[in-house]
Formats: structure tokens, C-alpha cells, sequence
């Protein structure tokens, strides 16, 4: 449940920061909203079906679709994204929103160097299926609590709705504020971690990692060059932990947004880049 309180700190988190755009939030749920954004039903795919051969991976993309594009039309409509088991609209995606276990091996190939003998020249984001797998093992989120996978703004939650983790889009200088005021919140020096994933991975199945190791760090992402063509240029994402969120707002009054000092100097910045992208209200 998400209290008027949290929302008007948030609202208090946002001004500081300098940021119009409020956060998203992540749950998971049996149902979801009318006209929400998301992918059209997909072919079923499972690691034993593959491994039958009886997937045909050109019908399985015909109607691809990405999380991170999903979030974006959530973003600019002011209204859901999701994802399901059979709603999946990406592989990839359906593995990092713990919506399918294990992952396909064709995304081993995909990510790295490709097939022998196949056009798909891979993507070449990591050097070898080898170390995809790695990646793929470590990260390994766990099985989705329920149908869905959503996504939205927090005031657009009800209230018996809760979000596990608050993602924020912003650029660098909004983020130099987020990190900062993480790491007061915490006094923990590795509390933001930015490890190698998706655009999905780093908003959902790192955090989903950290989570289920009892730990409580952010997460810095939106490094994935294919996610790129959804979010406004040079943003980047950062995901926090619904428990660390509410401790950062709590935090607010001692921050470094409460005193004279840098962060005068850097909102002035955050002000000049709302002005170079059009974007000052």
C-alpha cells in the first residue's frame, strides 16, 4: 500500500531532485488493467520445447515486444505496462521478469556471437554462449509470484497494491542526486550496483537478486544498446528496493538536498539540461 504520505515525499524527492517525471513502480499481480501496454499473445516457449525443436523462432518474433518500449508508452500515457507468461513479447524479457525458467538456449546465442552457419550474426554483447550462460545463472530471478509482471506510476497504485521496487529514468546530473542521497541513506559505499544485463535485467531481475539475498542496494542501468531506442537520450535507469525507497524519503530532511553546498550548483545543471532538451516546464 502506498500511503498520501509517501507521495507527497516523493513529490518533496522529485523537486529537489529537479525531475517532472515521477517514478515507476514494479509488482506483480493476477490481473491487470484495461488498455494497459504490453505484448500480444506469443507461440508457447519452454527449454523442453526447444530442445524438441518446436519452436519456430520467426514466428516467436514476429510480434516482438520490449519491456523497456512497454514502459515507455506507461510513461508518456501515464498508465501500465505488463508482461505474463503468454503475453511475453521477447524471450529475453520473459526470463528476466521471472516469467519463464530455465531460459532459452537460443538467447545464449543471440546476446553473444550467433549460430554457425546461420545469418544471425549475434549480437556480440557478451564474447561467447559460455559466458552468457554465466550471466544467465547468476542472475537468475526467481519464479514470478503471480500472472503478471506490472508497471507504473506510483500515484496510479491502489491501496492494496505495493510495489517491490521504484524505478527511476533520469539523466546524469538527476542521478548524481539519487546516488548521493542512496549512499547517505545507507552510509553503505557499494550500495549501487551496475552490473551487465538487459534494459529488463537491470530494473527487474537485479533487483529481484539483491532482493532475495536480503540485500538492499540500487541498481544503475539502461546500458543495453537495444534498449536505447526507447528511452530519451543520454537517460539512464535507476532501481531501488520499495524498503530502501521509503527509507530514502525518510532521510530527506538531513540530506545533502538540505543544506547549502554542491547540490545548488548541480540542480542549476539539471535546470540547463531540462532547457537544452525542451523538456523546462
Amino acid at each position: 500500500m502506498i500511503e498520501a504520505n509517501t507521495l507527497k515525499e516523493t513529490q518533496t524527492l522529485l523537486d529537489h531532485l529537479g525531475l517532472d517525471e515521477e517514478p515507476i513502480g514494479v509488482y506483480y499481480a493476477d490481473s491487470k488493467p484495461e488498455n494497459a501496454f504490453g505484448p500480444k499473445p506469443g507461440p508457447t516457449i519452454t527449454r523442453e520445447l526447444e530442445e524438441q525443436g518446436e519452436i519456430d523462432m520467426q514466428a516467436v518474433f514476429q510480434n516482438f515486444s520490449c519491456i523497456i518500449g512497454n514502459i515507455w508508452l506507461a510513461r508518456r500515457k501515464k498508465g501500465t505496462a505488463f508482461i505474463s507468461t503468454e503475453e511475453y513479447g521477447c524471450p529475453g524479457g520473459s526470463f528476466y521478469s521471472a516469467m519463464m525458467k530455465p531460459n532459452l538456449r537460443f538467447i545464449e546465442h543471440y546476446v553473444t556471437t550467433g549460430f554457425e552457419g546461420s545469418p544471425i550474426h549475434g549480437e556480440r554483447y557478451l564474447p561467447s554462449p559460455e559466458a552468457m550462460r554465466t550471466f544467465l545463472a547468476k542472475v537468475n530471478p526467481r519464479t514470478a509470484p503471480a500472472k503478471y509482471c506490472l508497471f507504473k506510476p506510483l500515484s496510479l497504485f491502489t491501496a492494496d497494491e505495493t510495489p517491490e521496487f521504484v524505478i527511476f529514468f533520469a539523466r546524469p546530473e538527476v542521478l548524481s542526486g539519487l546516488f548521493t542521497h542512496t549512499s547517505f541513506t545507507t552510509g553503505d559505499v557499494d550500495c549501487v550496483a551496475s552490473p551487465f544485463g538487459a534494459g529488463c535485467t537491470n530494473i527487474i531481475s537485479w533487483p529481484l537478486h539483491y532482493q532475495e539475498q536480503g540485500v538492499e542496494k540500487a541498481v544503475l542501468g539502461g546500458f543495453d544498446p537495444s534498449a536505447r531506442k526507447y528511452m530519451k537520450t543520454d537517460e539512464l535507469t535507476f532501481t531501488v528496493p520499495w524498503s530502501l525507497y521509503q527509507k530514502m524519503l525518510k532521510a530527506i530532511p538531513e540530506s545533502i538536498f538540505s543544506v547549502e553546498g554542491a547540490w545548488e550548483t548541480v540542480k542549476k545543471k539539471v535546470k540547463r539540461s531540462a532547457r537544452t532538451w525542451g523538456e523546462e516546464g
